[in-house]
Formats: structure tokens, C-alpha cells, sequence
């Protein structure tokens, strides 16, 4: 796929009349009913309208009940009580947002590091600027909420509705309530809310050409180009859960052969991007737990929370990510995709990803408030030849900014890593990412060190012979379960 066009296929959006609120049945269902049957509206109602292009509200009400019913007869879980659907323009979504808070460095300097949002932009303006021009709707507190561009006439997308409506039934019966606590948790936790909001309109679309006459669908899928200048990066880590989700739940369906594992999946759910992206791994191969310790001069301190050392996980669909939107991984996105997995997140590069901690460290910057950061980024790999899989890669994509190999005296005198391999790398000033990188490959490890310059890269990371001192985890950038905010 062209990086200069990516096709985004957003299944959560219904286009509507701008300003309507649909009005509601009585609050609670019937809990004696049979699923299928929803405010008196059956599964396998036929309405004379479903060949019309566009709906009036009434009709629109009608079609929501039987997308209740219709849900229930594949899920076979039942609506406890209704849910409200509010339509509101992009203008007014994005009015309602208001400006976003400025990140913290820590937040900046976490993206910049893995080579997703560049050191000249703040991450919450970017993901505001993703999510402001491409979110088609969300479900939050027993609420469809759906962004329109034109509000002249009711069209609907019936996959979105779906979509939708499938929050609401996860949410009255497990709750949406996610216990992650790093970037790659939540995604993959994400990726089971999402992926069963994309597998049941899957299984819907295929008995509407069998056995259930629907309405006219319109297609909400929109090709982002460069002229966009959306950044992919970011775009595809967030979309990862939406992408990867889908066969991941039709993988626990199939193993029980019916939703009892998906069910089971709510109480213990992925532990990480990689479980998403290769279902296999689910739920035993958890990922591992990656140590650092400091060992930072006296200038560079670490950035705390709390008063613990905070950390954070990318995780492997986020580092895919990194590789694909910079070009280092040259395949196309739709290569080895599927039905259910429009994207193709697994690569040899990113694909023995074992776990990964980053910590943030921060100087002052002359006599001012601002400050300059850095980081340590330690990655474990499921074996050497991963590890290396990785380093390469991740030195082309040094290479790809105008990185150049350093050879420094200093580095040249101490001890290097036994079977491994060491590098310095600077990437001249004028590039967003300008900087300089220590890469060490260490057995099944890989370790990278961001700084200014190649002169702050030991006072962030000490040679392994001075004092440390161990760094824990601690709490991430988090995300709204139900909410379009993601990162």
C-alpha cells in the first residue's frame, strides 16, 4: 500500500440528521424475553423502507431496535435496557473537545523516542488532529454519539451502528472498565472490546445475504492521502486494537466453538499488542517484564510520578507502526491481511518482541523553566536472532532520518557487550528528530539510548560500572475504553 494513501476502514460512524435525539423506549427490557426480540421488534423484521437511500427518524428508531435483536440472535446475550443515540456535527465535536492540554515532556520525549510524533510537534495536538478529523462516533454512559459531515439527510452505515451498539451490550454485561496500565496493555485490552465490536458486524453482514433483509449500507471508509498530512504513525498505532481485534475474537470463538472463551476473555483480558497480533500466544505467552536501572549522572534525572520512576511499554504493533510509516518495513499493509484483519501488523522485525520498558530522563536548560530530555529504551526479544532482526531495522531507520554512525574514543575504551554489538549514531540537526542514539544489542536485548547530543548519551546511561539504582514501573498515558481518545 502506498504510504501516501492509506484506506482507513472505520467501522464505528452513522450519519444522521445533525441536532436529532432519538427518543427512548422504556429505560429496562423485558428479562424473560428470548434473545432476538427487542422492544417489540423482532430479529427477522422486514421493513418496506430497507431499499430507500435515506431514512427518516422514525425509521432510523425502527432500525436501531432490530440491530438490538439481530445483535442478541449472534451474541445470544441480552439488552438489559436501552440505549440513547445523539448526533452531532464534526464542528460541534470538535468545539466540544476544545483545545488540548499540552503534553508533558515526558509524553513528547516517550513518542519522539520511538520515532512516531517528532521532537517539533506536541503529541496531544497530534492525536487531537487525528482523532478531530477521523472519528466517526463513540459509545460512552449508555450513549451512541455520531459525528455527521452533512447533516441534510439520515444515510446509514449499518456496520457502524452495529459497531456501536455492541459497545453498549459489552457494556451492560462485563463492563468496559480496562485494568491497563501502559500504552501496549491497553491497546491489546482495547483490542478485545473492539474486535468483538468488528466480529459481530461481520456475522451480521453475512446473514443479511442469507436469511435477513437490510437496509441500503453506505460505506463510511475514507482514504487519507498526503495531502491530509495525517501522521501514520500515530494512525496506525491507534487503529492496531480495530485492525488486529477481529481475528483475535474469531480465534476464541473458534476454540470453543461459540462465545464461551470470548466471554472468559473480559476476566482476563490480553496482556499485550503481541497476543493480538499472533492469537496463538493468547492467554500463556505473556510478555516479559523488562528491568532499568539508573545509572544517570548528576545533570539527568529521571521523570517521576507520584514519586516513582514512570515508565511505559510501546509494545509491538506500535513499534510496527514506526518501522512501516518510516519506511523500513517496505511491504504493503493489506499484504497477509484478511477479512477480519484489514491491516497486516506482523512483521519479522517487530514479531519476536518479548517486552519492552522506556524511562524518560530530563535536564534543565539554562536558566529558564524548559528543560531537555532523553531516554533509555530496553527491549527483550524472544532470542538473539530476534534481537538483531530488531537492531537492524531499527539502524535503518536511523539511517532513513540521515542518521550517521559516531565513532567515539570514549565508547572505544570500555568493555563491550559480550556477543553483542555496539553503535553510536547522530542525526544531524534540521531533521525533527535530531539527536544522537546509542543502539547495544546484548544477547536476546536491545538497548537504546536517546540524547541531545552524543556527548549527553553517557551522562543518561553510565557504563554498567558505576552505582545503580533500580527503576520500577509505574503508571502510563492512558486512554478512554469507550471514549474516541486513544493513546
Amino acid at each position: 500500500m502506498d504510504r501516501r494513501r492509506l484506506a482507513l476502514l472505520a467501522l464505528f460512524g452513522l450519519v444522521v440528521l445533525s441536532g436529532c435525539t432519538l427518543p427512548h423506549s422504556p429505560d429496562q427490557f423485558d428479562t424473560d424475553r428470548e434473545p432476538g426480540y427487542v422492544a417489540g421488534y423482532a430479529h427477522d423484521d422486514a421493513f418496506a423502507f430497507d431499499d430507500s437511500e435515506t431514512l427518516t427518524e422514525s425509521q432510523l428508531e425502527d432500525v436501531k431496535y432490530r440491530s438490538m435483536a439481530r445483535i442478541e440472535a449472534i451474541r445470544g446475550l441480552k439488552f438489559h435496557h436501552d440505549v440513547e443515540l445523539e448526533v452531532i456535527t464534526r464542528a460541534e465535536y470538535r468545539s466540544e473537545r476544545g483545545e488540548p492540554t499540552p503534553a508533558s515532556p515526558f509524553v513528547d520525549e516517550l513518542w519522539r523516542g520511538a520515532f512516531v510524533v517528532d521532537g517539533e510537534t506536541d503529541v496531544n495536538r497530534a492525536m487531537a488532529d487525528l482523532q478531530g478529523a477521523n472519528v466517526q462516533g463513540y459509545y460512552v454512559n449508555d450513549q451512541i454519539v455520531v459525528i455527521v459531515e452533512d447533516a441534510d439527510e439520515i444515510r446509514l452505515n449499518r456496520e457502524v451502528l452495529v459497531h456501536e451498539l455492541v459497545h453498549a451490550l459489552q457494556d451492560q454485561h462485563f463492563g468496559l472498565e480496562r485494568r491497563g496500565e501502559t500504552i501496549d496493555e491497553r491497546r491489546a485490552e482495547l483490542g478485545l472490546l473492539e474486535g468483538e465490536a468488528n466480529y459481530v458486524p461481520h456475522r451480521y453482514d453475512e446473514r443479511c445475504d442469507r436469511e435477513w433483509q437490510c437496509v441500503v449500507d453506505h460505506d463510511p471508509a475514507t482514504t487519507i492521502s498526503a495531502a491530509d498530512d495525517p501522521n501514520l504513525g500515530l494512525l496506525l498505532s491507534t487503529y492496531a486494537p480495530y485492525s488486529e481485534g477481529p481475528a483475535f475474537v474469531a480465534d476464541l470463538y473458534e476454540r470453543a466453538d461459540g462465545w464461551d472463551a470470548v466471554d472468559a476473555a473480559y476476566d482476563e483480558y490480553p496482556a499485550s499488542t503481541s497476543q493480538l497480533i499472533h492469537p496463538e500466544r493468547y492467554p500463556d505467552d505473556r510478555p516479559i517484564d523488562v528491568g532499568v536501572t539508573d545509572r544517570s549522572s548528576d545533570e539527568w534525572e529521571p521523570i517521576t510520578r507520584d514519586g516513582d520512576v514512570r515508565t511505559e511499554t510501546i509494545g509491538e504493533a506500535t513499534i510496527f507502526a514506526s518501522l512501516w510509516s518510516d519506511g523500513v518495513v517496505e511491504r504493503p499493509l493489506t499484504e497477509g491481511a484478511t477479512d477480519l484483519s484489514p491491516y497486516n501488523y506482523s512483521h519479522p522485525a517487530t514479531e519476536g518482541w518479548a517486552g519492552d520498558t522506556m524511562v524518560v530522563y530530563e535536564r534543565a536548560a539554562g536558566d529558564g523553566d524548559e528543560t531537555e530530555t532523553g531516554h533509555v529504551w530496553r527491549l527483550a526479544w524472544e532470542s538473539e536472532a530476534d534481537a538483531a532482526t530488531f537492531a537492524d531495522a531499527y539502524r535503518d531507520l536511523l539511517e532513513s532520518h540521515g542518521g550517521e554512525s559516531v565513532v567515539e574514543t570514549q565508547m572505544q575504551a570500555q568493555p563491550q557487550p559480550q556477543n553483542g554489538s555496539e553503535g553510536v549514531y547522530r542525526i544531524p540537526d534540521g531533521d525533527p528528530f535530531a539527536g544522537a542514539y546509542r543502539v547495544v544489542v546484548d544477547g536476546d536485548t536491545v538497548e537504546i539510548v536517546g540524547a541531545p547530543a552524543v556527548d549527553d548519551l553517557e551522562e543518561i546511561r553510565t557504563p554498567e560500572s558505576a552505582p545503580t539504582a533500580s527503576v520500577g514501573q509505574s503508571s502510563p498515558v492512558a486512554s478512554a475504553a469507550s471514549a474516541p481518545a486513544d493513546g
